[in-house]
């Protein structure tokens, strides 16, 4: 079992035959992903090799579902065109698109947030601006290493990639059954709440592990909705409670604005609602060997 991606999934690579694009398929199959095709309007009908393996590339979303069945796709797409990909992906109905890229204008992504929506959310949008997701031992669609975990009994879901990563590798010898990264940007798609809500239904995850950062009310309105919602152990991470006001911390998303966003304030809402939060990556990895200890 496994949330939004499993050994079935179908996955595409938007911008595929990029240098990055590549370089990320090349990994993704590496890691036993499903990679069925790749899409660009301007190579449509060419077939790309990779290590062995020939990549069919497509003019369109809509005629790669056609022909190979894809349910995902994974968006390496410059900043300048993903609007455009994404609403593509929208129109052909793809039930899960990854957009990794960073650096898309925030009316972009509010524009195609705003689209998805007038057609029915038939689409969920994982991203802007974050690593994707990953089942270990079955699919990995985006950037998160394939090397640094194991399948196991905790989801994963974060703003952050980098502490994604460290979460994954600190719990690495325990595993995970699925890790989400949602992105840090100021209009993100999947949230927290989804994220929590797919953990708590999935029965193959016995332990949450949440990882927010300063700006914004996400993990406030997470919180709440774990009180009210979920009955499964949930440990967190807030990162940056040493950032200044007014100053925006690595990530578009990540301000606080007077006592509005602050680490200190997110910790108090989440341990408010029976979270264990910890103060740094590896005393949160502690408090969730601890639970699942027993």
């Amino acid at each position: 079992m496994a949330i939004f991606l499993d050994k079935d999934s179908k996955v595409i690579v938007q911008g595929m035959t990029g240098a990055t694009g590549m370089k990320h398929t090349k990994l993704m199959l590496a890691d036993g992903t499903n990679i069925v095709g790749g899409v660009n309007p301007r190579k449509a009908g060419q077939s790309v090799d990779i290590d062995g393996t020939e990549i069919p590339v497509f003019g369109t979303v809509a005629e790669a579902m056609e022909k190979t069945g894809a349910n995902v796709s994974v968006l390496f797409v410059p900043p300048a065109f993903s609007k455009a990909a994404v609403i593509e992906a929208i129109d052909a109905e793809i039930p899960l698109a990854v957009v990794i890229t960073e650096g898309i204008a925030v009316h972009d992504t509010a524009a195609f947030y705003a689209y998805a929506g007038s057609k029915g959310n038939k689409t969920r949008i994982i991203g802007p601006n974050c690593p994707g997701l990953i089942t270990p031992g079955q699919s990995n669609a985006g950037i998160i290493p394939g090397d640094i975990t194991k399948p196991g009994r905790i989801g994963l879901v974060s703003k952050s990639g980098t502490l994604t990563y460290q979460m994954m590798y600190e719990l690495r010898d325990l595993g995970f059954s699925s890790a989400v990264g949602i992105g840090g940007d100021p209009i993100i798609g999947t949230t927290h709440i989804d994220a929590l809500a797919a953990f708590e239904a999935d029965p193959d995850t016995d332990l949450i592990v949440m990882i927010g950062e300063i700006g914004g009310d996400a993990e406030e309105r997470a919180a709440a909705f774990i009180k009210e919602n979920v009955t499964k152990p949930v440990v967190g991470y807030v990162a940056g409670f040493t950032a200044p006001e007014g100053k925006t911390m690595g990530h578009a998303g990540a301000i606080v604005s007077g006592s509005s966003g602050t680490a200190a304030a997110k910790k108090e809402a989440l341990e408010a609602a029976g979270v264990k939060v910890g103060k740094t990556p590896t005393e949160t990895a502690k408090l969730a060997r601890e639970i699942l200890a027993g």
